[in-house]
């Protein structure tokens, strides 16, 4: 409908160029969200990514990438929605990364037909972490006894008020192989013959743009319009494809402002905080 209007339109009043919609990444990749705070979620981007796509006229898509990493579970399914509609649409997809684009944002990138970044940014992290806080005498200074009781005796593995125990810490050490051949499977599929033969690529490493396309984990050095135009003409457009806005004017999908009481907001506050910690230290690994 759109293409019809415009080709209605005298010559004088039509855009010249392609467009091509953009969307942006940015952000921690955490499931669910608050009031507070917003997070980079597979619920969070997918009206953007459908409406990006289903631009008839736009050879490819281009997305930002700014992020530290977080969930790979997220991760993967932004990937994997991104990969399915570039298959349904029959489109090219570009990655640029802005600041960062590590651990699960490297595999938010990973979607990308190819990948552009700036010789600064940060790049790869192919491996997982877990963290986490132990408190085993701080219930004794403050005389409080924890009473918790399970079904199963491995229920309670890792609780931060106990001990740690070798046992649960090899179990955990398991599951974070098993998630990060996964990721390593990911990276040779989508990279294939163009990484480098250097075994540090998935060791957890990370690296600048410029390195990073020594060892094959981007395509090339450079920023979104100067790419697309490059590839498609001066004329090219580029068109940000934006989330919804709320009654208040901020991008905020599926959160709920009205109606919420005190508990709620404290607990919101209190849960905005603690994701702020989290957040704020995924970020400073990569020095931002």
């Amino acid at each position: 409908m759109a293409g019809l209007l415009t080709r209605l339109l005298p010559k004088k009043f039509r855009k010249k160029g392609v467009a091509i919609p953009v969307v942006r990444l940015q952000g921690t990749i955490m499931a669910g969200g608050s009031q507070f705070k917003q997070t980079l979620n597979l619920a969070n981007v997918a009206p953007m990514l459908e409406k990006a796509f289903a631009m008839k006229d736009a050879p490819a898509v281009a997305i930002s990438v700014n992020s530290p990493g977080g969930s790979p579970v997220q991760s993967r399914l932004i990937y994997q929605r991104i990969r399915a509609l570039a298959d349904e649409k029959n489109k090219k997809v570009l990655i640029f990364v802005e600041d960062v684009a590590a651990s699960g944002g490297y595999m938010l990138a990973l979607a990308g037909d190819e990948i552009f970044a700036d010789p600064t940014s940060i790049v790869g992290s192919i491996g997982v972490v877990s963290g986490g806080f132990g408190f085993p005498e701080l219930l004794k200074k403050v005389g409080i006894e924890r009473r918790v009781y399970t079904a199963g005796e491995n229920k309670a593995i890792l609780d931060p008020f106990k001990p740690e125990k070798e046992g649960d810490i090899e179990y955990l050490k398991t599951l974070q192989l098993e998630i990060h051949k996964v990721f390593i499977d990911m990276v040779k599929s989508r990279r294939g013959g163009r990484l480098a033969d250097d075994e540090t690529i998935f060791s957890g490493l990370f690296w600048t743009g410029g390195r990073g396309l020594e060892l094959g984990l981007i395509d090339g050095i450079g920023d979104m319009r100067e790419v697309i135009k490059r590839r498609f003409g001066q004329d090219a457009r580029l068109e940000l494809v934006a989330s919804a806005r709320s009654l208040f004017g901020r991008r905020l999908p599926g959160v709920r402002l009205a109606g919420l009481d005190a508990q709620e907001i404290a607990a919101g506050a209190a849960s905005g905080l603690a994701a702020g910690i989290e957040e704020r230290a995924l970020w400073s690994r990569y020095g931002l």
